[in-house]
Formats: C-alpha cells, structure tokens, sequence
C-alpha cells in the first residue's frame, strides 16, 4: 500500500556510496590475497597422500635430494682453490721502511752490516712467497681449502694452505731463520713485526668463476616430468621418488611465481574475480533485497563480514599459519541470518568462500564443506532467541563439517588406515571459536545499530527496570501494554511479520504516559484531571506522551526500532475525543486540526501498522457495553477500516489480505479476552 512517493527514485549520491563499497570492498580483498603462487599442500614421505589427483601443468626436472647434492658439492669442492693476488710493492714498501728505519735508529742496536743484509734477504723472500690476512686464513680454513692459486699479473701458481705465510709465520721466520749465525735476541729487539703485511688479496670475482665452473659440472637432476603427467592420486603412498618429485614440483613453483610478468597477471585475475562474485552480490540485492541495498547500515554489515573473512584466509596461506578450516567461515552466516534474512544471509556466505577459495590450491574440497557447515548454521538459527542455541549450533556446524569431509574420504581412500584423522581436530577448534558469535552480535549491534531477538527478548522481560518502574507508577498502562504485547505478537505470526519485534515495541510504545499517568483514563481511578482542562489542554498532555516516551527511550538507550514504535503507534491521527467534543461545542468555529494532531510519522513497517491497529481495537473494546461475536467484529472492522479510509497504512508495506488477516485474529483473541463465564450454581438450603 506505498505511495508513488516511496519507489524507487535514481540518485547519484546513492550510487557514489555504492561504487566506493564496491571498489573498497574489492581492493581491500585483492590488496591482502597473495600474488605468488604457493604450493600449499603438505606432505610427508612413507605417508597417503590426502588431496585429490595431482597432474604436472608444466614441464620441469626432478631435482636430486639434498644429501645427494650435497655430498656432490662436497666431492667437486675438493678441488676448489679460491684466487689471491701476490702485491709485490707491498713488500718492497716494508723493506724501504726498514733500510731507513736501520740507518736512523736500528743501527745503534745491530750495527753489523751482515744483520741488516740478513733480515732484508729473508723479508723479499717471504713476500715473494705472500702473506695471508688472518682473516682470510680463518675462512680459508672455515671451507676446508686445502690449495690456493696465487697470481702475479700473468703468472700463476697454486700453493698448499699450509705453505702460506701469516703475520706470525712471517715473524718467526725472521727470528729463527739462522739462529746459528744471527742472535736472536737481537733481531727481536729490532721490533721486526713493523715491516711485516699482509701481500696476498682475495679476488672475490676469480674466486667465484672458479667456483660455478666446478658446480656447472654437476648435474642438478636425475629425470623430468612432462605436462599433463600424473604425479599422485588420493590415498597413494608418498613414496622417496615421488616425494623427490613433490619437492621438485614445490621448487619450479616458487621459481615461476618470481617472476613479474606472472604477478601481474596474477593480479589482474583476482581483480576480475572478485569484481565478478562482489558485482553479482549487488545486483541480487537491488534485484531481491532492495530494502537492505538503499540503506547504508545494512550494506555496511554485509560488505564488512564477507570482506574480514577473506582477508583473514589470504593471511593464514600467505604466512602459512595454521588451518584455514579452524576460521569458523559458518559465522558468516549466522550473524547475517540473525540481523536480516536467510536467503541473504547464503548469498553472502557463498561469494565469501568462494573469495576465499581464490587463497588455496585445491578449492573444492573446501568450498563443499564451507556451504554445508553455512546452510546448517542458517537452519539452526532460524529465530535466535536463547544463547544455548549458539552452542548447539557450533555442535551441528562441527558435526556437519567431519560427517562431511569423512564421506569425502572414504570416496577416495581404499583402506580405513588411509583415513584423515588430524583434520577433525581443526573441526572442533572451528566449533568452540564459533561460539564467538554471541558477544560479536552485541558490537555489530552497537556499531551498525541493528537489533537481534536476544535483545528484544531482554527488553521484553517485565523485571526490567523501566518495565517495573511502569507497573508501578502506570499500572493500567502496564497492563494495556501486556494485553497488547499477546494480541499483536499472535497478528504477527499470522501475517509473517516479526512477532517478537512487534511484541517489543507493544510493551514500551506508551512509556510516555509514565509522565503523567493520572490523565489516562485505564491509570485513573475516579478522578478525571481533563475535567479542569480545556479540550485543547488536554489534547496537548495527551500528544505528549508520544514525545515524553522518545525522550524516555533515549534515557535508557532503547533501540532505534522500539523508538520507532513510539512515534508511529498513533500516526499523524487526531485525538478523536477532545477534537470531536471540541468541535461540538464550537460548530461556528473553524478548529486548527494540528493542535489535536499527533506528530507522526504514519507507520512504515508491518510491525508498526499492526500495532497501530492492535492499540486502537484494544483501547475501544473497553467502552462496549456487550462482548458478543457481532459487537467485537463490528468493532474491529469499524476502527481498522477507519484507519485504512484515513491513509495511515499508504507508506507502509501491508497488503489488503494482511490487514483481513489482522483483523481475524483480533477477533479470535478479543473473543477469548472477553468471553461469558459459566455463571456457578449456589447450593439450596436444606
């Protein structure tokens, strides 16, 4: 029964906000997935291998083992002798500083010629050989070189390790070279150690050329295997060549996702892709769920939950942290399910995984258990009203996931003992973290402003603060608030509104009369205020209550649902009785309706219009002078068809046949309210 005024109008400002959640949603998913490729599957040798069939998609060589390679290396590295280069002017430097150190100090300590001939022969002939840097001799020593090649621009020649001069040799040598002849007391007096240096510099670049001409020699592979080729299958045994293949097959992966073509096109795919799953999600929405995709909270929730999910996922494969089957993906789901509806609820659940699929190696698997375990946590969460549900939910998502996975296994195995058995484990775990669905609910709440059943279920208990405070201070309120909680819950179920929204939002849309109890006729009990007022005084006070109770809810921070129940119970009505009596009493005078006209707005919800209906039949059934069937009916039909004729319902989504619905069950129940007792029979006197 909308207006043309409700459709659908083109906006340019609504169709920024959804490009920008578009293209958010999509960078932010894509910016976290990882670009190289992974070889995600884990295995071990003598153990069955527990994914589905494996075939070689590109050419590439069985590498030989480690240890194999390793003892090649060793063999071949014998041979090995790193280049150093022989610097003669070194040398020659040390032995022009001495000869002139000799004629300035040294001669008073030796002042025989035959000395100084001596130690400067003996030094040209130990830099003529070359004096290893210690640091050099320690990594020398470190490789386990035995030879050295040693090079003086166009000669060369290889020396054993041991045959080369350190610092100390080099000293020594000085010292006890003829001891017979040369005392050595007195060349050690000399301080020799001055003119000793290192002459042989290691040559990085020969070195190494050296080096990768005896790897090149080696032979990294021991076979290929071609494309297409069959590799391993479900249940076969990894055996020692096929886990030399596996590591193979590992390694050509990681070489080929190096490279910076690969990434970009990696990029440009996973762009495409979830464009495609996040783009499709929008149109089911503005085709299915309009209502949800014009209102910015509801597409907030939606596009953040199946954002996180496939965040966290491209983080655990990305760094190789734990199983993704212990992030409890059913989560998704429910909370959708509990916030909007089912079918919205396994849409999303479905582009989630399947963005997330987009992470691992071997996706199918994956994707059949996540949409298992997302359409039980939806069955199991039709209506939450109790946080035992939760944890009875987490039980059937874990027991579907292993009841699941093991029909999966047995489909590929051959013997009970090839049986995944780890996995089960991480089902368990995705179970318990599933159970942090229930404080997640209260943030959503908080931050998107929604409102779940376990809180309206709080805020119906009549213990409650505000509650008690009513029953106190409005009793007859309170009571005409519980009558109509009954009465608009049962036109509810009926009709396929939300039953214990509506029976919220009856318990607390007239909080307002608490200000001034005693001027509502069900709270008073002889004396009648209004009859010191003005028509126009009392309307006012009346009006108020509407106002008195937005501002009591905004007191105890009720929810934006329940407030809306307060604004639109009465609608933009009149208040018929001081209006009319007014009226008569000036029938010359042109009356001002606003000053007898509630603010409003008109209901806009099922839930609003039934209470508005149900709030008007249940005031005026109290003034029948006779509860028949044909009083109650005439009297339900009177007030509601009024309200249709008055155009209260014109904004609100309610059909003709709801509204008959309605007023069936209303008058089921006020006939049961009000039905004839059994007058008891007195016992004659003997």
């Amino acid at each position: 029964m909308k207006t043309l005024s409700s459709e659908r109008r083109f906006s340019y400002k609504e169709m920024l906000y959804k490009c920008a959640i578009f293209v958010a949603t999509v960078s932010v998913i894509v910016y976290f997935l990882p670009r190289e490729g992974r070889f995600n599957y884990q295995f071990d040798i003598n153990k069955p291998w527990k994914y589905g069939l494996l075939q070689a998609s590109f050419d590439f060589p069985i590498y030989k083992g480690n240890e194999e390679m390793q003892k090649e290396q060793d063999s071949v590295m014998q041979r090995y002798t790193p280049y150093f280069q022989l610097n003669k002017e070194a040398g020659d430097r040390m032995i022009a500083k001495f000869r002139q150190d000799y004629e300035t100090s040294l001669k008073g300590i030796i002042p025989y010629s035959a000395y100084r001939q001596h130690i400067e022969h003996t030094l040209a002939a130990i830099y003529a050989e070359g004096i290893v840097a210690p640091n050099d001799l320690v990594q020398l020593e470190k490789d386990s070189v035995a030879r050295i090649q040693v090079f003086d621009k166009n000669t060369s020649k290889q020396k054993d390790v041991a045959e080369v001069y350190t610092v100390k040799r080099a000293y020594e040598q000085l010292v006890d070279a003829d001891t017979a002849r040369y005392r050595k007391y007195l060349l050690q007096r000399c301080n020799l150690n001055n003119y000793i240096t290192p002459n042989l510099a290691y040559d990085a670049g020969k070195s190494e050329a050296a080096k990768q001409d005896l790897l090149g020699e080696l032979s990294w592979a021991n076979g290929f295997v071609m494309n297409g080729q069959k590799i391993i299958d479900r249940g076969e045994i990894v055996n020692e060549n096929t886990y030399n293949i596996l590591k193979s097959l590992e390694k050509e992966w990681d070489k080929r996702s190096e490279t910076v073509t690969e990434k970009r096109l990696t990029l440009i795919g996973q762009l495409l892709f979830a464009s495609i799953l996040i783009g499709c999600f929008m149109v089911y929405l503005e085709l299915f769920r309009h209502d949800y995709y014009g209102k910015h909270r509801c597409l907030a929730l939606l596009f953040i939950i199946i954002t996180i999910f496939p965040v966290v996922s491209a983080l655990m494969v990305k760094h190789a942290f734990l199983s993704v089957y212990m992030v409890p993906y059913a989560m998704i789901p429910m909370i959708i399910r509990i916030f909007l509806d089912s079918r919205t609820a396994f849409m999303a659940h479905v582009v989630a995984i399947l963005l997330c699929s987009i992470c691992l190696r071997s996706p199918h698997e994956f994707i059949l258990l996540q949409t298992l375990a997302g359409m039980v946590g939806i069955y199991s969460l039709r209506e939450l009203s109790q946080r035992s549900q939760l944890l009875r939910s987490a039980l059937l998502v874990a027991c579907a996931y292993a009841i699941m996975y093991l029909a999966i296994d047995l489909i590929h195995v051959s013997e009970l003992s090839q049986l995944s058995t780890h996995i089960y484990f991480n089902f368990i775990i995705n179970g318990v973290l599933l159970l942090f669905t229930y404080p997640l609910l209260f943030i959503f709440e908080k931050m998107f402003g929604f409102t779940s059943n376990v809180t309206l279920i709080e805020l119906s208990n009549i213990n409650n603060k505000l509650m008690r405070e009513m029953s106190e201070v409005a009793p007859g309120t309170f009571q005409h608030s519980l009558q109509l909680a009954n009465l608009t819950a049962a036109a509810a179920n009926r009709i396929g509104a939300d039953s214990q929204l509506v029976r919220t939002g009856a318990m607390y849309h007239d909080i307002g009369k608490m200000m001034n109890p005693v001027f509502f006729t069900e709270n008073q009990t002889g004396v009648n205020p209004h009859d010191q007022l003005s028509y126009k005084q009392s309307a006012q006070i009346v009006i108020n209550h509407v106002t008195d109770g937005l501002k009591l809810a905004d007191k105890n921070d009720l929810p934006g649902v329940i407030k809306d129940f307060i604004r639109t119970h009465h609608g933009k009505g009149l208040t018929k009785y001081f209006y009319i009596s007014y009226k008569n009493e000036h029938p010359d005078e042109e009356v001002d309706t606003e000053a007898f006209r509630y603010p409003g707005p008109n209901p806009f919800t099922k839930e609003q219009a039934i209470l508005m209906m149900a709030d008007s039949v249940e005031a005026a059934s109290r003034s029948l002078q006779a509860y028949t069937e044909e009083s109650i009916s005439a009297l339900i039909d009177k007030i509601v068809d009024g309200q249709v004729n008055e155009g209260y319902f014109k904004d609100c989504p309610i059909t003709f046949k709801d509204i008959a619905t309605i007023k069936t069950v209303f008058k089921e129940k006020l006939k049961t309210m009000y039905h004839t007792r059994v007058k008891y029979p007195e016992l004659k006197k003997q």
